[in-house]
């Protein structure tokens, strides 16, 4: 049987989460790469009749999972698949506060797992499957603090910038290729997770925009994982996906 693969980090929780819920289908062949697997979303696979892996990885290491990302492509029957669909999600909010009063091993690991990982990935995942005849797409979740600064928030601002950026360079490799991957790295919009309570319980004096976050959950202006997840997936499933380099859901 013919399927559509899809590699996903960040499913512990979330969106990644939640997209990986939706896409759980016997046509679809699903691995999940976060640093704790998910034994919810193991059960649901199963009543679904859908192939999933999850893989207990930290993605600080991005060399590491990458090369295991190269190898398990690399066992792949490439004849088997209608797409193959890599989405880098996972990212990291460090300890909110100035640049200078921020750790700078929490630093790095919020780039590593931003910025870094999602290209090594990305790089593996193209290289593997260079002469597939599916059709290969990447989505990068990106954010829109990617295409404005925000005070506190250097590192995460910095990945999403470094993820909106290397989304464009990528987009013109892969247009100069016959069959080139389709790539886009797409804002979801301001979702209701882990990473908004954490931003709505920074301390003001370090953060100037926490009110305004705070604003967003009493005036009920955030999505809900499940909905954001299914604003995303329509995106990635639109005919002319890949045809903007760098986009908003929202638009």
């Amino acid at each position: 049987m013919i399927q559509d693969l899809f590699i996903i980090t960040g499913t512990s929780r979330g969106l990644g989460l939640a997209m990986a819920e939706q896409l759980l289908s016997t046509r679809h062949v699903l691995l999940c790469i976060s640093r704790h697997a998910n034994a919810t979303l193991q059960d649901s696979a199963a009543e679904a009749g859908c192939a999933l892996t999850q893989w207990s990885q930290d993605l600080a290491n991005s060399v590491q999972t990458a090369t295991a990302l190269s190898t398990w492509l690399g066992d792949m029957n490439a004849a088997n698949w209608h797409t193959a669909t890599l989405i880098n999600n996972a990212g990291v909010i460090p300890l909110i506060a100035p640049l200078r009063d921020s750790d700078p091993e929490a630093l790095v690991r919020a780039l590593r797992v931003g910025l870094e990982a999602p290209m090594a990935l990305t790089a593996a995942f193209l290289h593997a499957t260079a002469a597939w005849p599916a059709q290969r797409k990447v989505l990068n979740i990106s954010s829109g603090l990617g295409r404005r600064a925000m005070a506190s928030q250097a590192a995460y601002c910095a990945a999403k910038a470094g993820m909106d950026h290397f989304t464009r360079c990528l987009a013109l490799d892969e247009a100069s290729r016959p069959k080139g991957a389709l790539v886009c790295a797409l804002a979801p919009g301001v979702i209701d997770t882990d990473m908004q309570i954490q931003l709505r319980s920074a301390d003001p004096a370090a953060f100037p925009d926490q009110a305004s976050f705070q604003q967003l959950k009493d005036a009920a202006n955030l999505s809900t994982p499940y909905d954001a997840a299914a604003r995303v997936l329509a995106y990635l499933a639109q005919k002319d996906f890949g045809s903007v380099p760098v986009a908003d859901v929202r638009h």
